[in-house]
């Protein structure tokens, strides 16, 4: 029996459900334990993770109150950094993991929230097993024609892309790594990606975040990205940089808006263009019966 057709709003509600399905009934949420550091909740530890940091009893606590911790002897942010370093690194050699296999050598700040200071790093491959919040850096890349009218730059995923191999993408993205900043991190992506020169890069307005949480067979992952739409002139063209991309193409906005919901786009970037053309009405209340369930699914909390 073929399935039915969904709508437009309907392909880009599930698009949100599945980016929050953590969040969702039947997720594996109830099952996940609290991980703690110096008592503060930064993460959700997969119950298949659970046993395997037991056998690190001189960096994790036993379970207890549905949660586990690092050891209070961890008292520093260079120490808790080496020791969870040292078991991701024995995990990786184990080939425990399937997430360690995708090794970046790149460090993710971890914290209770982005306004606190970092009490540890960790290898950003690892983050899944611990279900600590990772941040990243988005960009909406534009041009307004003598009309007026709006196309957007969309990048090609290079194909031996770790993640979403050729798949569609924002302008330029990047996560956030550890020492970065924002704007170093948005000015650094625009350049390497994209071939965009720092004085263009720099007048990109900063517009708000989105954010969700997924599980999938590799972890879970709380995320929050750092919007920004970039106005560009009419007559630039994105150059590929540092291979991560295999071309760019300007869309009509219009026909951004039928491929955001495909399954050619990389998920979370899909959700930065519909948060886009929510911010510049292209999509209204009145004539999306799913708009107020869109800005919902855009925001969740961490």
């Amino acid at each position: 029996m073929t399935a039915p057709l969904l709508s437009w709003s309907e392909k880009a509600l599930r698009l949100l459900r599945k980016m929050d399905n953590f969040n969702l009934p039947g997720s594996s949420r109830a099952q996940c334990l609290k991980f703690e550091v110096d008592g503060v909740q930064v993460g959700w530890i997969p119950a298949t993770v659970v046993p395997v940091l037991s056998r690190f009893p001189q960096v994790f606590t036993l379970p207890q109150r549905g949660a586990v911790a690092l050891c209070p002897s961890l008292d520093t942010y260079s120490s808790r950094s080496e020791a969870v370093h040292d078991v991701i690194k024995a995990l990786r050699e184990e080939n425990h993991f399937t997430c360690l296999r995708g090794w970046r050598e790149e460090k993710y700040e971890v914290r209770a929230r982005y306004c606190d200071s970092p009490l540890l790093c960790m290898e950003r491959a690892a983050t899944s097993l611990f279900g600590v919040k990772r941040y990243g850096v988005h960009v909406n890349g534009y041009t307004r024609g003598a009309d007026g009218a709006l196309s957007i730059w969309l990048a090609r995923r290079s194909p031996t892309k770790q993640t979403y191999p050729g798949k569609l993408d924002n302008l330029a993205a990047g996560g956030l790594a550890a020492g970065s900043s924002v704007k170093q991190t948005l000015i650094k992506e625009c350049q390497e990606e994209a071939c965009i020169p720092e004085c263009i890069a720099e007048t990109a307005q900063p517009v708000g975040t989105i954010s969700y949480t997924y599980e999938d067979e590799e972890g879970v992952f709380p995320e929050s990205q750092f919007v920004f739409d970039l106005q560009l002139p009419v007559h630039f063209r994105p150059q590929i940089g540092d291979g991560e991309v295999q071309d760019f193409l300007l869309y009509p906005i219009e026909q951004a808006k039928d491929v955001l919901v495909s399954e050619d786009f990389k998920p979370n970037s899909a959700m930065v263009l519909l948060d886009f053309l929510i911010r510049n009405s292209y999509i209204q209340p009145d004539s999306e019966r799913y708009y107020q369930e869109f800005v919902v699914g855009l925001h969740r909390p961490l």
